[in-house]
């Protein structure tokens, strides 16, 4: 484990409908790798994940860092993390081997707490609490992959029930962000030949699905890449990953069990999406650059052509991360 110090240079702001200014800083860490996990716990606490095995932490807001590679396994891309503390994460593959690993000592040590067979892709780790949590991954054998930890990520396991899969759908694990996990209720987005949004109610323990007819599928790079909810709506965005400039058919919200698209959608494809509390504001990422919303999605301004992989809030829904390619981080500054 190695600790670094690195400046950190404002590159952005935005001037919200209140007037009050709200800027990014652009942290360069130690790492050059390509970090699509992703998970604050605070201000000052943040993990991150991606290509090349590579962990790492900030417990002081980004100023230095912590980083290595999970159990020496450098040709391993981990795109899903969670994190619970400082001391405490959970890092899953994607890709092969399919592997769960998780530590207690901030990283300096790893245990592998899973391991699937070799058709296993994961694609998203989310939890509901502190013990109760779950890993998405593609179909196997014509049913979806879904696993279930309730001590912390120490042991998972298989759903007894779990949801049939449509002939070519598939998730992404661009982000770590196509699932959603809440004490009442599972869901996640797909797409490939056909796009869907899942639904489990734990009191029913019965799966339900809807079609997501308004966002780009039918390719292998088409569908919903992440989620994440405002209030009572539901904000799904995607696109077409070899068409990053695309607008049609990169951005759905539901509301009340309604699909529709807003007036005026993100400028392209977009992998990641997060929200935060106050002020009400929406941000979504891609390769090619950022869009916010202040009106719950239904109207999107392009703020700038810096691109990130993935964005993710804090549990508190106060704090805003992102993490993209050349180990580069952004947090927002309010």
């Amino acid at each position: 484990m190695i600790k670094w110090i690195f400046l950190i240079g404002f590159w952005a702001g935005i001037n919200s409908a209140s007037a009050q200014n709200y800027s990014w800083q652009e942290i360069q860490t130690p790492v050059k790798a390509s970090l699509r996990g992703l998970s604050p716990v605070s201000d000052l606490v943040v993990w991150a994940s991606g290509s090349g095995g590579t962990w790492l932490r900030t417990l002081d807001g980004g100023n230095t860092w912590d980083h290595g590679v999970i159990a020496g396994l450098d040709t391993v891309d981990f795109r899903s993390i969670h994190a619970f503390d400082g001391n405490t994460a959970v890092a899953a593959s994607a890709g092969q081997p399919a592997v769960i690993y998780r530590t207690e000592d901030g990283g300096r040590s790893w245990v592998k707490v899973h391991e699937e067979g070799k058709e296993a892709f994961f694609d998203a780790i989310a939890f509901s609490d502190k013990r109760k949590g779950y890993a998405l991954g593609d179909p196997v054998g014509g049913n979806w992959m879904i696993l279930e930890t309730v001590d912390g990520g120490k042991s998972w396991q298989s759903l007894t029930n779990l949801p049939k899969s449509e002939a070519g759908e598939a998730a992404f694990a661009a982000s770590s962000s196509s699932m959603i996990a809440k004490k009442d209720q599972l869901m996640f987005a797909t797409g490939g030949s056909i796009s869907n949004l899942h639904f489990y109610s734990f009191s029913k323990a019965q799966w339900t699905k809807e079609p997501i007819s308004q966002i780009a599928q039918g390719e292998s790079s088409q569908g919903v890449f992440a989620i994440t909810e405002q209030g009572e709506h539901l904000i799904l965005v995607g696109g077409d990953y070899l068409k990053p400039k695309v607008v049609q058919g990169n951005l759905v919200l539901r509301s009340h069990g309604v699909f529709s698209i807003p007036s005026q959608s993100t400028s392209g494809y977009r992998s990641g999406i997060a929200s935060l509390r106050k002020p009400n504001l929406l941000v979504a990422v891609g390769p090619d650059g950022w869009d916010y919303s202040l009106e719950e999605g239904i109207r999107w301004v392009n703020f700038s052509n810096v691109g990130f992989h993935a964005v993710k809030s804090s549990p508190d829904k106060k704090h805003l991360w992102a993490s993209g390619s050349q180990g580069r981080i952004g947090k927002f500054i309010k």
